[in-house]
């Protein structure tokens, strides 16, 4: 049987839940995200579509996209962030701040180029993303 992880938006309407474990985990430095989540840098969970259910209040989620990249969910009733579609990646992006039960252990950071919060952890430290999902797969030094 596979773990499975709830979580849920801000005020709690919606509710997400994941199982198995997730593709990756890491930080996104990108403008974007930082803008997106309001700090300094973003904390993901990359898991498969069909890894990821709504649990409870679908009604009220709300999807905004930017770029084909990114549809970008949260709460209509709160404006609690919940996750982001990534159609080319065929992964999501449940943030791990959404899923208090999952141990966060990052293996990455992703557009290091553009942090705004340099870190000292001994991860690998992309310039922008890996050669699989379209990028460089540059890494850049601490």
């Amino acid at each position: 049987m596979s773990a499975s992880y709830s979580g849920s938006c801000f005020c709690g309407a919606v509710e997400i839940e994941v199982t198995g474990a997730p593709n990756a985990m890491g930080y996104c430095h990108c403008r974007s995200c930082r803008s997106w989540s309001g700090g300094p840098v973003n904390a993901f969970s990359l898991w498969s579509p069909e890894s990821v259910r709504i649990t409870k209040g679908a009604d009220k989620v709300a999807t905004y996209h930017k770029t084909d990249m990114s549809y970008r969910k949260y709460c209509s009733a709160c404006g609690g962030h919940l996750m982001t579609d990534h159609p080319p990646l065929k992964m999501v992006d449940v943030f791990s701040a959404t899923i208090p039960g999952l141990e966060f252990k990052p293996e990455v950071h992703v557009n290091y180029a553009e942090t705004v919060l340099p870190m000292r952890d001994g991860l690998p430290k992309l310039k922008d993303f890996p050669k699989e999902f379209g990028g460089s797969g540059e890494v850049v030094a601490e």
